[in-house]
């Protein structure tokens, strides 16, 4: 299973590109996690879009937020992989494609998260370490970590 990756800036993303990404989001947030909030929040514009594409299925998707716009680092947000392609490995290597992207972008310095905790011990895989308190965002428990390059 070949995933392209295609990183694109959001005034570059195609109208289907675009769709596709916010319908994944959709599925992930919104309905699987049984999560009612506003998607999007006016960041998406500012980003760079990271899509791995599995054949013709969007598989897994980030964005790559600039500094100064979640925090004073530049931040990995979004993360989102297909129900479809869990336990493929498709989640470890869009982050490690993100990883790699950011510092490409926006040079080697921190990358701060706000990743959802259950998924604390997956980032820390990544290089990531937690910082602060455990916090509640849209109804789910939340904690920053940072992962300096």
């Amino acid at each position: 299973m070949v995933t392209r990756w295609i990183c694109k800036k959001f005034h570059e993303l195609t109208v289907d590109e675009l769709y596709f990404l916010l319908r994944l989001r959709s599925e992930v947030f919104v309905v699987e996690q049984n999560c009612v909030f506003l998607d999007m929040d006016n960041k998406d514009q500012v980003c760079h879009h990271l899509l791995g594409w599995i054949g013709e299925d969007l598989a897994a998707s980030v964005r790559i937020v600039p500094p100064g716009i979640s925090y004073g680092e530049p931040s990995i947000g979004r993360v989102v992989t297909s129900p479809k392609y869990r336990g493929t490995g498709s989640g470890r290597l869009l982050m490690q494609e993100a990883i790699r992207l950011t510092v490409q972008l926006h040079g080697n310095q921190p990358i701060r998260i706000g990743a959802q905790l259950y998924l604390k011990n997956f980032y820390s895989s990544l290089g990531f370490v937690a910082e602060g308190e455990i916090y509640l965002e849209d109804g789910i428990e939340h904690i920053e970590m940072v992962r300096v390059t």
